[in-house]
């Protein structure tokens, strides 16, 4: 019964990446064995889906996108041009060039083709290297549904995976919040463009409701407004100036209102597995990890899908098999809703 389970797990993860364009995922500690380790979770209205993973990096994160599967690497344009962003010297870019192009190769045949014919890479380098061949692929590859826009914290591991980026508003309100001013002046302050602040979101809630490109410019000229504020509070304003940078990925609502302005359902799905840590103290075996991530998966997806969780287990596993499976249910919603 146990490899029926993932067999749905991995149906319904597929179903899910096919039922939206866009994804929310967010990570959170889980201990294995008493060691260190990070469950990822992926999601959107329709399902969650769990991984756990002794690391928490770029490539990680994308082998998860690409259905936990082994990674492939590719020289071409893709893989280039994420190095130049990177800041790889143009020799080193060069001497890439001179190896294979357009070819997909396994992560033992891409670093024995580095190692023999590749330039000298530092540490840094050779990562960035590994990241570029890998994103490349994946952009490149046709059996697998490619995750055009993700939605997620500010965390660097989830950048340049995808073609759009998209960043919690309600994780960016957090960062104010944490500033802590020793001035009942700089307090006021503060609390007055907090106001502002959450003002703002809710104008870009109502245009969810009803886009038009006259709003949609002038939300864009009131975030630089916004966010050109200089309040003389220096802790603020230092606060402003980064939210500032990042005007492209929080609004990128404007292009794609479907999209939530918050990551609040990957947030929770972190919280879901922390009530059965807290009892069990985490798993002991990757095994025990697995059946974890899938236990979770289903039940989160069945949540969500209105399908009473234990009436399906008892389903699947006397075998009679009567009910749907949930990723045949997604693909339903997903019919239904069209949140693309």
């Amino acid at each position: 019964q146990t490899g029926q389970m993932h067999d749905e797990k991995s149906e319904i993860y597929a179903a899910g990446l096919r039922s939206t364009p866009w994804q929310q995922t967010d990570d959170t500690g889980l201990r294995v064995n008493g060691q260190n380790c990070y469950t990822h979770i992926v999601c959107n209205p329709f399902y969650t889906v769990y991984f756990t993973k002794p690391r928490k990096d770029r490539l990680t994160v994308l082998q998860i996108l690409w259905g936990d599967r082994p990674l492939s690497f590719c020289l071409n344009e893709l893989a280039f041009a994420y190095w130049e962003q990177c800041g790889l010297s143009k020799s080193k870019r060069e001497a890439l060039t001179r190896l294979p192009q357009e070819q997909r190769l396994t992560q033992p045949e891409f670093e024995t083709l580095l190692k023999e014919h590749g330039p000298e890479l530092g540490p840094q380098q050779y990562k960035w290297v590994l990241e570029g061949a890998a994103i490349a692929a994946y952009h490149t590859q046709d059996e697998f549904p490619i995750v055009l826009l993700l939605l997620c914290d500010d965390a660097r591991q989830f950048k340049r995976i995808t073609e759009i980026l998209a960043l919690c508003w309600v994780h960016e309100g957090r960062h104010y919040k944490k500033l802590n001013p020793a001035l009942e002046y700089h307090a006021q302050i503060l609390d007055q463009f907090l106001t502002q602040f959450w003002t703002f979101y809710h104008q870009l809630a109502a245009y969810q409701l009803d886009p038009t490109p006259a709003e949609r410019e002038h939300l864009a000229d009131e975030f630089d407004k916004l966010f050109s504020t200089v309040t003389g509070y220096q802790n603020l304003d230092q606060r402003i100036a980064k939210t500032k940078a990042k005007k492209i990925e929080l609004l990128s609502v404007l292009d794609y209102p479907q999209i939530p302005l918050h990551n609040n359902a990957a947030e929770l799905g972190a919280r879901q597995q922390k009530p059965k840590q807290n009892i069990s103290f985490g798993p002991r075996t990757e095994d025990g990890a697995k059946i974890w991530d899938t236990g979770l998966t289903l039940v989160s997806t069945a949540y969500k899908l209105g399908v009473n969780i234990f009436d399906y287990i008892c389903d699947r596993v006397s075998g009679t098999s009567q009910l749907p499976s949930l990723a045949g249910l997604i693909e339903q919603k997903a019919a239904q809703f069209q949140l693309r």
